[in-house]
Formats: structure tokens, sequence, C-alpha cells
């Protein structure tokens, strides 16, 4: 599947004289484009590639320290009880509803963040496709692909992220209240519901990715990715960028003192 050539495309009568010459430029500059892409495209999945198990260890090695970071977090506060609200509220109705989870909702977000990765990675995105009856989805996209598109959606809070993107581009226009903070818990306890609900044995991403890989990356991935979430809700990009910066600091401390309880 390719996309359409832009007729309505204007090259100025100095540069252009005849028609032809001008379809010649356009279709040499979209070809150009698409081996740009293709490249950009399989450089990001060899680097990935590489990356794959030093990724899955630094998110083994790092569980302590994303755990001992939370005391960061400072969430006695109200934003933290109203984010625990809007999580309390999305289980209260599940349960008085005694609703199932929102399969299609939960298969869209699921193909929109394979999605948004192919697209982060440099992919030309051909399709989505989610089934009539349900049962799943698909998305497809041109290149190889690499395991980060493939397990995306076990850790990554797309719908969160792109809440958190417009209240900060948004702020003028978003008030700072705390049914803000219960509107995160609320999608939040969504995320959490799409996670478990998409994790088990059969899941064929993970058969593709492999299982020690997914066993070994998503525990800490998770972990990080709910804790920069809480981190946003308790004082935006400032307080991510606290939680990320005591992290790091307490994974420097701990490997150190690992290394040096071996070396003696």
């Amino acid at each position: 599947m390719f996309a359409k050539i832009n007729t309505d495309l204007t090259i100025s009568d100095g540069f252009i004289k005849e028609g032809r010459q001008s379809w010649h430029f356009v279709f040499c500059l979209s070809c150009f484009c698409v081996r740009k892409g293709d490249k950009m495209a399989r450089l990001m999945d060899l680097l990935l590639g590489l990356a794959k198990w030093p990724a899955a260890l630094l998110a083994v090695l790092s569980l302590p320290a994303l755990v001992q970071a939370l005391h960061y977090l400072q969430l006695g506060n109200l934003r933290f009880f109203a984010f625990a609200g809007g999580a309390f509220l999305y289980l209260a109705l599940k349960i008085i509803a005694a609703a199932r989870s929102n399969i299609s909702m939960q298969i869209l977000a699921h193909e929109l963040t394979h999605t948004f990765f192919a697209l982060l990675t440099f992919h030309k995105v051909v399709h989505i496709h989610l089934n009539m009856d349900e049962s799943g989805g698909a998305m497809g996209f041109k290149g190889k692909g690499n395991w980060l598109i493939t397990i995306a959606p076990y850790f990554f809070p797309l719908f969160l992220f792109f809440m958190m993107l417009a209240v900060t581009f948004f702020s003028s226009k978003i008030p700072d209240s705390l049914m803000v903070n219960g509107v995160f818990g609320y999608f939040f306890a969504y995320h959490l519901e799409s996670i478990l609900v998409q994790i088990h044995g059969e899941q064929p991403d993970f058969q593709e990715v492999g299982f020690p890989f997914c066993w070994l990356f998503l525990p800490g991935a998770n972990l990080f990715a709910c804790s920069a979430v809480l981190a946003f809700n308790n004082g935006g990009w400032l307080s991510v960028e606290k939680y990320v910066t005591a992290v790091c600091k307490l994974n420097m401390r701990n490997i150190t003192e690992i290394m040096s309880y071996f070396i003696g």
C-alpha cells in the first residue's frame, strides 16, 4: 500500500518549466524520502536489536531503585487522593455494572501503541485492522520491525501519555483542579486493567520477542511507566525528572555496592 503523491504540490516556474520535468522531480523527491525513511528504520532496528538484552538486564537491575524511588513521589497529598479516587471510581463502576472489560477499546489502544512505536522508529505504517468480533486486531508497517514495537502495548500507557501532553501544551485552557487528577486516576486504572488482561502465556507478541526477555524486561518497564505517571500527577514533568534522577542515583549506588561486595 503506497501513499498517493499530492498533485497539488506547486513548484516555481523559474525552477521547472515543463510538466514532465515537474513530475520527474516530485517522483525523485518521493523516492528519496522513502529510501531515507527505510534507512532510518533499518538503523533503528539494528540499534534496538543490539540493545535488547542490555535493556532487559538494566530493567532487572533497576527494580530495587525503582521501588526505593517511590519514596520521593510524596503521595500523601490531595492530588494523589484525587488520583486514587478516580482509580477507585473506575473499579466501582466495573463492579456495580458487572461489566466486562471494554475489549474493543483495549484492542484499539493496543494497535495504536504498536503504531505509535512503529512511527517513532521510522517505520511507515500501512494499515490498522480491528476484527469485528472483538477477537483481536492487527497493524502493518514496512520493514523488519523491532522488539520495542512488539511489546510496547504491555507497558506503555498511550492514552495517559497523550493526556500528559495535552495538560502540558494546553495548560492555559485546562484548569489546574483535582478533577484533572481524578481523570488521570481513572485512566490509570483502565491502563492497569488492560495490562493485566493482555499479559498471559499465549500472547503471540511474547512468543515473537521471547518469553525470557518479556519476564525480565516488563516488570521494570511497567513499574517505571506507572511511577512516571504518578510523578506527573504530583508535579508535572519536573516531578518526573526528579523521579528519574532519583532512580539513576539509586541505581548507581546499588550497582556500586553490589560490585564492591563481590570484588571485596
